[in-house]
């Protein structure tokens, strides 16, 4: 008994020391503007509310104030969307089922420190796909539209058909339908959000293009277009990089790409020898390397996003510096991007967001000729 009643206290203890040791991680430090390595920025007004310009390219860096965006508000007088939302259950698709999920983070491969020893096992999983119709779509006409990874797993939230409603009622952006997408659970190595988001290849851009859209044109009638240049995918996080690799693998699909936060770091699981660093290898050597491609890139980071916040410690694992690598290789190779860094904001940069997102929807979309 005494012994068991030791055993069980030593674990306690150590409960409570790895408890105290997470609540104490520290926060990531804040990366001047300016700081060695960073690519050249120009300086907007430090008034909040204030982004840059719908026409421009280049390096930018908003805040530390923020001021919400109107458009994030209900469009008083105009045409409203509607929303629809269906569910999509593993078991009825080919691709991603079934799905994958794990119990314990993983540690990292003796063998190969750019990679982690992860114990998964198969899961069903259902996701909720969440459609915004504009009220000016015309029924059988061929509809641009914006694929956004994250998408809500409960009752629709109305920002984005809000926003969307403001801005096609301003003509900013051309009527087009929104198809939020829910991930599959979990997140990062071992999980199906992860596999679905970090994994360096067409294969999740196929599962929207075979699984999804067909759905979303039954269920909501309407018609999509084929137009890969009438095509947008955003994202937040891993969210972020799944769009960019979406476009990237797939440009015959998708060319205009909204990230926040991308997660252009070393996630990618299982390991592909093709992509040893994941999504770091597109600033590593895939878009240095390769023939430009017909893709528009907004990005945007925070000033204290996340840095090296696992076990793995390859020095591909700092949100900051990994879009800043993008910002300077896009910027070589002479692709239309804009790069906001976003001062006063963490992983995610939701205050930033709150001002800049309208402005961000209407940057991507730039220059879209709609379809006669």
């Amino acid at each position: 008994m005494n012994s068991l009643k030791t055993i069980a206290l030593a674990t306690l203890g150590t409960l409570l020391v790895l408890t105290s040791l997470s609540a104490k991680r520290p926060k990531p430090p804040v990366r001047a503007s300016d700081a060695p390595g960073a690519p050249t920025f120009k300086r907007l007004d430090e008034q909040s509310g204030v982004n840059p310009p719908v026409d421009a390219v280049g390096n930018y860096v908003i805040g530390p104030e923020y001021k919400p965006a109107p458009e994030r508000k209900a469009l008083k007088d105009g045409p409203k969307g509607k929303v629809t939302q269906f569910a999509i259950d593993s078991k009825t698709t080919k691709l991603l089922n079934p799905g994958i999920a794990r119990k314990v983070f993983g540690t990292v491969d003796p063998k190969n420190p750019k990679t982690l020893i992860v114990e998964t096992h198969e899961i069903d999983y259902t996701r909720k796909i969440t459609v915004y119709v504009p009220a000016q779509y015309k029924a059988g006409s061929a509809a641009p539209f914006m694929v956004c990874h994250d998408g809500p797993k409960g009752k629709p939230n109305q920002t984005i058909p809000n926003i969307l409603d403001n801005l096609i009622a301003q003509k900013r952006v051309p009527p087009m339908v929104v198809i939020q997408i829910a991930n599959g659970g979990g997140d990062a190595q071992g999980h199906q959000r992860g596999k679905e988001y970090d994994t360096m290849s067409g294969v999740f851009a196929e599962y929207i293009e075979t699984e999804v859209l067909p759905r979303v044109e039954k269920n909501c009638q309407v018609k999509l277009t084929k137009n890969p240049d009438g095509r947008a995918v955003m994202g937040s996080s891993s969210g972020g990089s799944a769009a960019l690799i979406m476009a990237w693998y797939r440009t015959d699909l998708y060319r205009r790409v909204l990230t926040t936060s991308g997660t252009f770091v070393n996630q990618q699981w299982p390991f592909d020898p093709k992509t040893p660093g994941g999504a770091w290898d597109f600033h590593d050597k895939l878009i240095p390397q390769s023939p430009k491609k017909p893709i528009r890139l907004f990005l945007a980071v925070g000033d204290y996003d996340l840095l090296n916040p696992n076990v793995m410690r390859d020095d591909m694992h700092d949100w900051v510096e990994a879009n800043h690598r993008m910002a300077k290789v896009l910027k070589t190779k002479g692709y239309e991007y804009q790069y906001l860094f976003c001062q006063n904001s963490g992983h995610g940069i939701g205050n930033a967001k709150t001002q800049f997102l309208p402005h961000a929807i209407e940057w991507v979309w730039h220059g879209y000729q709609e379809e006669k």
